[in-house]
Formats: structure tokens, sequence, C-alpha cells
């Protein structure tokens, strides 16, 4: 795959995101005038819960309606609590959120406690009702191929729409090992489940090894929205940079 044909795709299944402690809804507005890029529109916004209407909002007067707006809970540490988290889905839900990204209780599974992943979960996807589901794994924490697959096979059979790698608030985040892992666990289970790379994808050379490994597992079906996403802050600048676009942080100077 060429830089530029990476390039572009990387921006179509962007989840182009803010989950900083210090987001304003003038941060978030400024975010959402950057889905409609020079290069693409991006797939979705992902943002903390309050800032789920600005963005919709925001959007919406854009004309960018098609633009999923994403949020997060039990984010990002993942507490085995299924009556947290199923009210912080209910609210998730209740702000308009498209999409639910939320972490599995990955502690909990480390420490051989399975049950209250399935709980949790499960609670999780009855509150979301028909809003898409994405459960974080929170790989790099996990490392061993045989957690990352444990948690890939309990988020599917709980009815996950997509599984993620990482919050991208710890030190290791998406790998290619473990997407690999991830990818292997949807072909086997011949479950229509999404994967989300999400930490540490920088650059169209990052980008590129996930859409080629994506590619070669499950085909070039699998490239598309509804299947594939990345979750990133930083990466469009670089893919905006391939494709020899302006970027937004040099077109008004900052950073």
């Amino acid at each position: 795959m060429e830089d530029r044909e990476a390039a572009r795709l990387g921006i179509q299944l962007m989840d182009l995101t803010s989950l900083g402690d210090d987001d304003t809804d003038g941060k978030i507005v400024a975010l959402a005038g950057r889905a409609q890029s020079p290069g693409g529109r991006v797939a979705a916004l992902c943002v903390y819960p309050r800032f789920v209407p600005i963005a919709k909002q925001t959007l919406s007067a854009a004309g960018l309606d098609s633009v999923q707006v994403a949020t997060v809970c039990v984010f990002p540490h993942g507490r085995a609590n299924v009556e947290l988290a199923q009210a912080e889905t209910r609210a998730c839900v209740a702000y308009g959120a498209d999409e639910v990204d939320t972490v599995i209780p990955y502690t909990s599974l480390a420490n051989g406690d399975s049950e209250s992943c399935k709980s949790q979960l499960a609670a999780v996807r009855e509150a979301c009702r028909d809003v898409p589901l994405k459960v974080i794994l929170e790989t790099g924490v996990l490392q061993d191929a045989d957690l990352i697959r444990a948690a890939s096979r309990l988020a599917i059979e709980a009815g996950a729409d997509f599984i993620k790698t990482s919050t991208g608030k710890v030190s290791v985040n998406a790998t290619p090992e473990a997407a690999a892992v991830m990818l292997d666990v949807i072909y086997e289970s011949g479950a229509q489940c999404g994967l989300k790379i999400a930490g540490g994808v920088r650059s169209v050379a990052d980008a590129r090894v996930y859409l080629e490994m994506a590619t070669a597992r499950m085909g070039d079906e699998f490239l598309t929205p509804q299947r594939f996403r990345f979750g990133a802050s930083s990466l469009l600048d670089s893919l905006l940079e391939t494709l020899g676009e302006q970027t937004g942080a040099n077109a008004d100077n900052s950073n």
C-alpha cells in the first residue's frame, strides 16, 4: 500500500480524538472544525460525554451529520463496578452519543476474574441499546497474548461492535502484535466485529502497518468505517502532510 493511499484511508477511518483533562467547549468546537479536512472527512469525533452535545451541534451546523460522535465510559481505568458502568453508559446515551467506547475491567481479567468482565460488559451492552459499542482491552497492560485473546473473546461474546486496543493513557498502547491477536479472534469468531487501533499511531508509516495487516487477515472489505477505525489526535496532521495538504496546525500557526 502506497503512502498516499494509506493516508486517504486513514483519514476516512479516523476517530479524531480529544480526551484531555483541559478540554473545553472551544477546544471541541475547533476539533469538530477539522472533521472535514482537505484530505477527506473523518469517521467520528471522540470526546468526553459532557462535550457530546456541542460536538454534535457544531458538526450539524457545518453539514457534517454523517460524522459520528463517540464518547467514553468507565474511562480510562476500567474498574469492575457494574452499577457505575451501567449508569455512565446510560448518561452517554442520554447526551446523544452515536457510539460508546468502554474499558473492559482488564485488571480483574489479569487477576483471573473473567466473571466480573462478563457482568460489566453485559450491563454496558444493555445500557447502550442500539448505540454501537467499542470495548477497549488495554492491550499494553494485558501484554500476554492469551490474555488479549481472552479479552477479545469476552468482548465479542458480549456483543461488542468493535474491539479496541487501548485508552491511549498508559505507557504502552497499540502494537502490531496485539492487533494481530485481535484480528485472529475476530476472524475465528465469524462475528461482524470491527477493530479500533488507538494510542501511538502518529505517522502514515504507523497507519500503513495496521491497514496492511487488516487487509491481509480480513480482506479489503474490512477497511470501512463500520469495521476499522484509528483513534488518534495527532495523526491527522501527519496524513495531511503526506497528501501535500496544509495542516490545521500550520494553517492557524498553533500546535
